[in-house]
């Protein structure tokens, strides 16, 4: 079963290239006595949708290939300045993939309506983020 939400998809595409072209900075600027960034918990969010998306896509046979995992890279080669903060991201990733491969085993129109909310929320977040990004 195919799904067609190229509107949705290309917003969610749209939002995180702006993201990862103005973001690159950000990945240099540490906040002082940590590896942390005060937008990190929107960034793993993101990373975790990314990881659900990668997965639900294929299932429901949207024949994107790779693209949702190297959408993935390209935010850890723009964020991911230390072992801990890549390991932080793929955790993330890995875990939007894995607790939807739990869930669905088929394409349904739940799986449908998870995309359609993920690609939603995923925009929203590259958004944001490519706005208040440093």
């Amino acid at each position: 079963m195919r799904i067609a939400l190229t509107g949705a998809l290309g917003a969610c595409a749209v939002a995180l290239a702006a993201l990862l072209t103005v973001a690159p900075g950000a990945a240099v600027a540490q906040v002082a006595g940590g590896d942390t960034r005060p937008y990190d918990d929107k960034l793993l969010r993101l990373s975790e949708i990314l990881g659900a998306v990668h997965y639900l896509r294929e299932l429901c046979g949207a024949n994107d290939g790779q693209k949702w995992r190297e959408q993935m890279k390209e935010l850890m080669d723009n964020e991911g300045s230390t072992a801990l903060r890549r390991a932080k991201l793929t955790r993330s990733f890995n875990n939007g993939y894995r607790s939807y491969s739990r869930t669905y085993s088929a394409c349904s129109a739940s799986a449908q309506t998870a995309i359609s909310r993920f690609l939603t929320e995923g925009a929203e977040i590259a958004e944001t983020l490519a706005k208040t990004a440093p």
